[in-house]
């Protein structure tokens, strides 16, 4: 094992402090990824009993009431029933006009979205930055090889000029390994986020349906909230 990491680290330090440097955002990227299936995992984004609680919940409502759906909602960490929750307990209260009711629904949704998108920006700059970063280790060893050659004139070795051009090659290779995990990693959590963002704003506006078909005994809002959900990459982590 200490054999492996001796090759490993020898090869590595071949490509100068360029390839270090992504050998640390590497590091970067596999800490995001960790955290973000830990915090997805933890609001339920894996688990297709939240959709179904959710539904169940829309389906209460529409049959017993707003209690009904709360208590079906019960320790659902899911952002789309948090959203859902959070809409219910205000129709329950009746204290807010419709522009009020609108407002505070955006607010919360937008802050559920944001803890989604958290750290998703330092991990798209970081696949872009690599393969930059790898080419232009590359140029700088191409540099310096050709300087070499330069030097030794007529005397030149082919086996030099190759060895000095592997090399540089080296940074460009170690660029893309980093590069291309994090920009599945990217697309796959952004993904994520935006189906999110789309069964929070597909949940609320059923529930304002089932809402307005509802006969009520109080004063209800006299037009439907909508839900102003912001694109996944809009807002910078």
């Amino acid at each position: 094992m200490n054999d492996w990491l001796y090759h490993v680290t020898g090869f590595l330090s071949l490509g100068g402090p360029v390839v270090w440097i992504l050998v640390l955002l590497s590091h970067v990227v596999v800490a995001i990824a960790f955290l973000k299936l830990w915090q997805f995992g933890r609001m339920g984004l894996f688990q297709q009993r939240s959709s179904r609680r959710t539904e169940a919940a829309l389906a209460n409502y529409s049959q017993g009431g707003a209690t009904d759906a709360l208590t079906c909602l019960q320790d659902v960490r899911d952002p789309c029933a948090e959203l859902l929750r959070h809409a219910l307990r205000h129709l329950q209260r009746r204290k807010l006009d419709a522009q009020q009711l609108q407002d505070e629904l955006t607010r919360f949704a937008q802050d559920q979205l944001n803890q989604l998108r958290a750290y998703l920006r330092p991990l798209e700059v970081i696949a872009n930055l690599s393969p930059l970063l790898g080419l232009f280790g590359t140029v700088i060893g191409m540099i310096e090889a050709f300087q070499a050659m330069q030097q030794a004139g007529s005397q030149v070795d082919p086996a030099v000029l190759s060895g000095g051009i592997w090399v540089a090659l080296l940074t460009t290779a170690v660029g893309l390994a980093v590069a291309m995990p994090a920009v599945l990693l990217h697309s796959w959590l952004e993904r994520l986020t935006e189906h999110t963002a789309a069964r929070m704003q597909d949940s609320i506006a059923r529930l304002f349906t089932l809402d307005a078909e509802r006969p009520q005994d109080s004063v209800v809002p006299a037009s439907r909230p909508a839900v102003a959900v912001v694109k996944p990459h809009a807002t910078p982590a």
